[in-house]
């Protein structure tokens, strides 16, 4: 995973050479976890996914090219709960403010409580004795990426047999995984607890990790914690409702334009660029805002080439920013002369949290944030207001509105 290259041309060779493999050997092998460097039952495009080096319509549309709707159903579902997740998110931003303060009082807990830091600690380091969990910290740490199934079985591990907070593991993900997105990783870690799915929380089962590590490990079933109930009693708060989805200010023409280029979303010269009057160009660092520790080097490299190559294939000599004071947005902007400042749609998350806290400076300046949104998006997150059927069912509709049909 260390020498996926950062560019838009390869994420799409990648998806080439994957399209092949996009039917019937995905549906029947992408369970199976076969260690690091023999990811080849999954595509492993997700850190292109994630910030659109790689475009999931894209990706939806080889796999039906290549297999047709029957065969390619597993592939294409998949793809879709990435989107799923994401508007799940939007519509539910409580959620990912209780993760954050949750999160900050974890670490506070964490700074008093020495025992819990010991066990953390081994955790993530891969010094619990239990060897597949060791192992799987060991490849999330040294490459950035770990095999779908594999993260599950973790997440349970460290919720249920090493009884340590959720939180601090879904931090120790997003600070390391190359394709952390808030919503998967928040949503991913909640539905294994049974918050997400109230009352049914993902076990870690002997049996089924050897099975689907085609017998790398053999853990004991007394390895492992009897799971009998989720979370749900230590946070009884619920779900909240879903909420509408947020208004968005599209880009106005004839003004004087400002135009950020962040990673997530780094396909910017899918949009109408001609259209605007652009007067300057930033590209944003953000990665060091997806925890209040340490994020990994390999992610933030990984970002750095993405955001250089999306503005060599915009046409841009960018500002290099670093998202650290909120009100420096405003200031480039207005030293430059924009009046709007145009980007693709931020989703929530850290980025998010940190263009809110910008927003009173660009009010003062008397500049708008507009924002570009995907058809791809508009299709799918006005279903995703309850659990993935909803989708699912919807997935013919969707694929029709994002053109794909």
């Amino acid at each position: 995973m260390t020498d996926l290259i950062p560019t838009r041309t390869a994420g799409e060779d990648l998806l080439a050479t994957f399209a092949p493999r996009m039917g019937r050997r995905y549906t029947n092998g992408r369970n199976t976890d076969h260690g690091p460097g023999a990811h080849k039952a999954v595509s492993v495009l997700s850190p292109y996914i994630r910030r659109r080096l790689v475009l999931e319509a894209d990706a939806v549309a080889a796999a039906l090219a290549a297999h047709g709707p029957e065969d390619a159903e597993k592939f294409v579902q998949e793809v879709i709960w990435r989107g799923y997740f994401k508007g799940w998110l939007e519509r539910r931003p409580q959620v990912w403010d209780r993760y954050r303060a949750g999160l900050d009082d974890d670490l506070a807990t964490l700074d008093r409580d020495r025992r819990l830091r010991r066990d953390v600690d081994r955790a993530m380091a891969g010094q619990t004795g239990l060897e597949c969990f060791d192992a799987w910290a060991a490849e999330l740490v040294d490459t950035g990426y770990l095999h779908n199934h594999a993260r599950m079985w973790f997440a349970s591990i460290w919720i249920f047999t090493l009884g340590l907070p959720w939180r601090l593991g879904a931090d120790f993900f997003f600070r390391h995984l190359l394709d952390g997105d808030a919503a998967s990783n928040t949503l991913g870690w909640r539905w294994v607890a049974g918050l997400h799915t109230r009352g049914k929380p993902y076990p870690a089962d002997a049996q089924n990790i050897a099975t689907f590590t085609a017998g790398r490990f053999t853990p004991r079933r007394s390895d492992l914690a009897e799971v009998t109930q989720g979370l749900e009693a230590t946070e009884p708060d619920g779900l909240p409702s879903f909420l509408p989805l947020r208004p968005v200010a599209s880009p106005q023409r004839g003004r004087p334009t400002a135009l950020l280029i962040t990673d997530e979303d780094c396909r910017v010269e899918d949009f109408d660029l001609d259209a605007l009057d652009i007067q300057t160009a930033a590209t944003l660092v953000a990665g060091h805002l997806r925890s209040p520790l340490p994020v990994s080097d390999l992610v933030l490299r990984f970002e750095g080439g993405a955001l250089a190559d999306a503005a060599a294939r915009a046409g841009v000599a960018p500002v290099a920013m670093q998202a650290n004071d909120p009100a420096s947005l405003a200031r480039w902007a207005a030293d430059a002369g924009a009046t709007q400042i145009v980007t693709p749609f931020v989703t929530r998350g850290p980025l998010r949290d940190w263009l809110d806290e910008a927003s009173p400076a660009l009010v003062k300046h008397g500049i708008n944030l507009c924002e570009w949104q995907r058809d791809w998006d508009t299709a799918i997150w006005p279903h995703a207001t309850a659990g993935f059927f909803k989708v699912k069912q919807n997935i013919p509709r969707i694929l029709e509105q994002a053109g794909l049909a």
